[in-house]
């Protein structure tokens, strides 16, 4: 990849869980430890009923920034745990919740980033393009994560918006709005690239923004909302990138 120096500085800006590193791998392995399932399991779609879950739960308290979202974010984290197991025939106990839970946790600082990610974040800063993150949860969770990726030298802590800390959780279009004003970014020359559907595709283009749907767990879409590109690996994002902004 030989990105030019933009002509309009772009701002580009990436999910966390599940679009800069397998967010699968650490329930996989939590399931497997707690629950030990036949090895029929179908651990992705687990995922991403747990994923559901955890959306769905955190809107009804309000989002990260909330103090109802502080209160309750453990017994939220378990709940979400027993609702997507339990449609697969696995009832957890809230003990066997809490341990799924917990080393699911643990695992979740053990991060490998899909390849060919951390090189293109790389490539995008070297151009001169505004590069950043922009996440759900609470803050220090999903700053432990970034750490572990080893990003703080890379995107600058003013490029890392995390919605615990700034009071709206994707969808909202409004966290958008404010990565904008904090980077002097125009919406227009923004572009989002993140896994869900959801958080990621409905709450950029309300926004604004230009989508870049990483579908590479190929799942369909759930509304009729239109992301602009749709890409499955990094090096079909790198190519996707070369092409629109090079």
């Amino acid at each position: 990849m030989n990105m030019k120096t933009p002509t309009a500085t772009k701002g580009i800006f990436f999910d966390v869980d599940d679009t800069l590193y397998d967010h699968l791998a650490p329930f996989r392995e939590a399931v497997q430890e707690i629950t030990n399932p036949d090895e029929a399991f179908p651990y992705e779609a687990a995922y991403h009923r747990m994923r559901y879950y955890s959306d769905k739960l955190s809107v009804e308290l309000g989002g990260a920034g909330t103090a109802a979202y502080g209160d309750a974010v453990e017994d939220m984290r378990r709940r979400r745990f027993q609702l997507a197991l339990a449609e697969f025939g696995v009832r957890l106990t809230l003990e066997e919740a809490e341990a799924v839970q917990q080393t699911y946790l643990d695992l979740q600082y053990n991060i490998t980033m899909f390849e060919g990610a951390r090189e293109l974040l790389m490539k995008l800063a070297d151009a001169g393009h505004v590069v950043g993150l922009i996440t759900n949860g609470p803050t220090e969770h999903q700053m432990n994560k970034i750490a572990a990726m080893k990003l703080g030298g890379l995107i600058p802590e003013d490029r890392l918006f995390v919605s615990g800390a700034v009071g709206w959780d994707k969808p909202d279009p409004r966290i958008f709005h404010h990565v904008n004003r904090q980077t002097g970014t125009k919406p227009e020359n923004s572009y989002y690239v993140g896994d869900s559907w959801r958080n990621d595709v409905v709450g950029a283009l309300a926004a604004g923004w230009r989508v870049i749907w990483f579908n590479h767990r190929s799942v369909g879409p759930e509304s009729e909302h239109r992301p602009q590109h749709t890409v499955a690996s990094y090096e079909e994002l790198e190519r996707l990138l070369e092409e629109i902004i090079g």
